[in-house]
């Protein structure tokens, strides 16, 4: 009965325009910004910032941006992996070669020249689609693999492969604590988010969604498909590109091409296929299931074999959280396709229709 829309008139356009219509979704999303913005750096621990939440965030930005391209638009990508290095690893080189070049800066051009690379490798895609355009991205990720750890110059000569960041800060604060850092990467998640969220709900983003369900009906009506698709290659390249600078500046701190290799892409296609296509929710939900299970399974398996006389070792435990987590991924395919954010939109509508039957 707390979630009804009963009362709520809405008497301008604004108000009906809104991204959340219904105050008790206002309410829920205040409150939840205000947990994680206060109580959370106050209560969580080092190690639940450093190698849990951050990450989280970094990789839901990413799969937000993937979202863009593969859910929005229906471009498959396999390359999202690619598009993170460049962005990191132009961000390291802004960072390293111009003197006094502040962090966001960098982490902004990173973005940019992720844009460049990504409308380049998405020009196949105005001739092909489906699993021949899933290729074409592909080749992207061996290309950058290769530029990356044979071009010594993007590694500032680095004779490993290897490069580190240090001395980061914002607007004159220093970036240093696992607080901070949270804080820093929690705030470019929220904004981004809000900006796709407005995008989507605009012209553009009916374009994306046009050219996604049918191509040829859309460019009858006057969508021009060189725009509207790579619009969407720069979109999601520039969010990914961004999302790779802040993995290497703020959650790894020194990193390798191998960082940022093919298992990185499909990884952000499986979350927001669990997470649900098309679908800025989604992306969070699909980053938490592949960040949280894993740490929650690992914990988990060998209490239980404690429990019942069966200790498990640690290589055993691995292999069958990959087992869970791939049966899960497949249950998930077979029952709701479009993935735990439509799982969520459902229990919204049951309960704004509880407890009456229709």
């Amino acid at each position: 009965m707390l979630y009804r829309e009963n009362g709520q008139f809405k008497t301008h356009y604004s108000a009906d325009q809104q991204i959340f219509p219904i105050l008790q979704d206002r309410i829920a999303i205040g409150l939840l910004l205000l947990a994680a913005f206060v109580a959370v750096p106050m209560l969580a621990d080092e190690y639940m910032l450093r190698a849990i939440l951050i990450p989280f965030l970094i990789l839901a930005l990413a799969a937000l941006g993937l979202n863009v391209l593969v859910g929005y638009c229906g471009q498959i990508s396999l390359g999202a992996g690619a598009f993170m290095a460049v962005g990191a690893y132009a961000a390291y080189n802004f960072f390293v070669r111009v003197d006094g070049m502040p962090m966001i800066v960098a982490v902004l051009l990173g973005g940019v020249f992720a844009t460049v690379v990504g409308v380049f490798f998405g020009i196949p895609s105005l001739r092909i689609k489906g699993l021949y355009l899933a290729v074409a991205t592909l080749a992207a990720q061996f290309f950058v693999d290769w530029a990356f750890l044979r071009i010594k110059w993007f590694t500032n000569d680095s004779p490993s492969g290897s490069v580190s960041v240090a001395d980061l800060s914002f607007l004159g604060i220093p970036i240093a604590s696992p607080e901070q850092r949270y804080l820093f990467c929690l705030t470019v998640v929220v904004l981004f988010a809000l900006i796709v969220k407005n995008l989507v709900r605009g012209h553009i983003g009916r374009e994306w969604m046009a050219m996604r369900d049918m191509d040829v009906a859309a460019a009858v009506i006057g969508i021009r498909p060189v725009y509207a698709k790579l619009s969407a290659f720069a979109v999601s390249s520039f969010i990914i590109g961004v999302a790779g600078a802040l993995w290497a500046f703020i959650y790894l701190g020194s990193w390798e091409p191998a960082a940022f290799s093919i298992n990185r892409s499909f990884d952000l296609l499986f979350m927001i296929i669990i997470g649900g296509l098309g679908s800025v929710m989604g992306s969070f939900f699909g980053a938490a299931f592949i960040v949280f299970l894993p740490i929650i399974l690992d914990q988990a398996l060998p209490a239980l074999g404690n429990a019942v006389g069966m200790p498990i070792d640690t290589a055993t435990v691995s292999h069958i959280v990959f087992m869970i987590i791939g049966t899960l991924i497949v249950f998930f395919l077979i029952v709701e396709p479009h993935g735990l954010a439509r799982l969520w939109a459902i229990g919204k509508e049951k309960l704004r229709l509880w407890p009456f039957p229709h």
